[in-house]
């Protein structure tokens, strides 16, 4: 049983019933709290009712009144607690004296409180943060821990929520990808080993610009103090973190894929391809990443230069991680093949919410009839121009068509409107070495509910029209 002792007999507010609320709130009511929850969704009151869950509406001020009050209120990560402003019920907790806190935050309380006794190697938490490649590579240390034998279960921001992982076992490794809503909010945070992997311009809105959606990445770093920081280091950021957690008495590791070694310390770099672990500037090990299947471009070479520096850190040795390495699938949703037709490749990319997620896969391909659109993000596809000559033609949809479009300028394009239009109208332009691609730059939230939705429906219009070519 999760060990929460400063909550039993306390009254604790659950805000939002998605998995990681419902999660919380039965993990709280196990440590003898008394739980009231609330969802501004009528059908996920009506669910968390069925689960025998009492319900208060935690944005009214009745809510906060009288003896039983809350005295901490645990949020839900899609919901604002500070920008663009903060949900009324965190106004109510702040006013009442409420502890606001998150799901993550829980978890490492209850993490400190877990007794390490029973166990001859303690189990470990890896924590993964970053705007792209979160889940690939919290995805790829597990997998290369699992490989080896080591138990190893992934979460938090990617599967499964933090409370329903299974009680860690021997040995056993918790790998938890993180977003910037989880580690901005967590009043607690201690990770064994935490990734920082690179930035660009995502939830500006909620984090009132790029600044403070850096400094709520680095939290994990700076208040976490990890005892192992793997950096990412092409961009100024990742640079100024490594700096920064200097002589604070955690080791570090830098990660790059577009500069050289730099001689300061443990570096593991990608370059064309091929990986190398130096340390002081002496090679450790290589590995050729051309061969693993699951890990194409250059995107995917920065995951795996992090999942390598993590799992050297836990004592694999080279040759081990490498086995692994190629034998990693990939990840639904990321750059995903879904098949092929006349020579026509089709790639399910709908992981690519925004424009520096939608460059990593076109630069992957020459020829792409290129589907992209949705709830656009702040700068649009400005920044994808020196890649525009790689677009034979766009297909257009969602709220960001018309935008997209005069971005796009003597880009051949078409405006579509929706998914199964311009998956429609690709695969019929296309020619033999064409990639029908989508990778739409955008959050899906405007024609579907999550961007797995939208490539689930976008694998299903792709292998519907394989399947008709082979028909035929």
């Amino acid at each position: 049983m999760v060990q929460l002792p400063s909550v039993d007999g306390v009254t604790v507010g659950v805000l939002g019933l998605g998995r990681s609320g419902l999660a919380v709130a039965r993990v709280l009511g196990d440590a003898g709290a008394r739980v009231v929850v609330w969802d501004d969704d009528a059908a996920a009151r009506a669910g968390a009712e069925g689960l025998g869950l009492t319900l208060a509406d935690l944005g009214r001020d009745r809510a906060w009144q009288g003896d039983d009050a809350p005295k901490r209120l645990i949020m839900s990560p899609g919901i604002p607690h500070l920008y663009p402003a903060p949900h009324p019920a965190v106004q109510l907790a702040w006013a009442a004296g409420a502890i606001v806190d998150n799901d993550v935050g829980l978890f490492f309380e209850a993490w400190a409180e877990e007794d390490s006794e029973p166990y001859d190697e303690p189990p470990r938490v890896i924590c993964v943060t970053g705007s792209n490649g979160k889940s690939t590579t919290t995805a790829l240390i597990a997998h290369i821990l699992n490989h080896v034998g080591r138990h190893a279960q992934t979460g938090g921001n990617i599967g499964r929520a933090v409370f329903d992982l299974e009680e860690p076992d021997e040995g056993g490794v918790v790998v938890l990808e993180l977003s910037s809503y989880q580690t901005e909010l967590a009043r607690r945070l201690a990770p064994d080993i935490a990734v920082f992997l690179n930035l660009s311009d995502d939830h500006l809105d909620r984090h009132a610009g790029r600044g403070g959606y850096f400094a709520a990445k680095a939290r994990l770093f700076t208040h976490g103090a990890p005892d192992v920081s793997v950096i990412g280091t092409d961009q100024d950021e990742g640079r100024f973190l490594a700096d920064r957690l200097e002589g604070q008495g955690g080791r570090i590791i830098r990660v790059s894929t577009g500069r050289k070694p730099s001689g300061l310390g443990w570096e593991i770099s990608a370059r064309k391809g091929f990986l190398s672990e130096t340390r002081h500037a002496k090679q450790a090990a290589s590995v050729d990443l051309r061969g693993a299947l699951g890990l194409q471009g250059a995107h995917n070479w920065q995951n795996a230069c992090a999942a390598w520096a993590v799992c050297r850190t836990m004592g694999l040795a080279p040759k081990v991680i490498e086995a692994a390495l190629m034998t990693f699938p990939g990840l639904p949703h990321r750059a995903e093949r879904v098949g092929e037709a006349n020579g026509v490749v089709f790639v399910n990319d709908s992981k690519a919410t925004n424009a520096d997620a939608a460059e990593k896969a076109l630069l992957m391909y020459d020829a792409v009839r290129w589907i992209a659109g949705g709830v656009p993000k702040a700068g649009g596809i400005d920044a994808l121009r020196p890649l525009f000559g790689r677009i034979a033609k766009a297909y257009l949809i969602g709220e960001a068509a018309d935008a997209f479009a005069a971005t796009l300028g003597d880009i051949p394009h078409e405006i579509c409107g929706d998914l199964a239009t311009a998956t429609r109208r690709a695969a019929e332009d296309a020619v033999a070495g064409d990639v029908v691609l989508l990778s739409p730059a955008c959050a899906s939230f405007d024609q579907f509910k999550s961007f797995e939705a939208r490539g689930d429906a976008f694998r299903d219009l792709a292998r519907g029209l394989i399947g008709a070519v082979g028909k035929g």
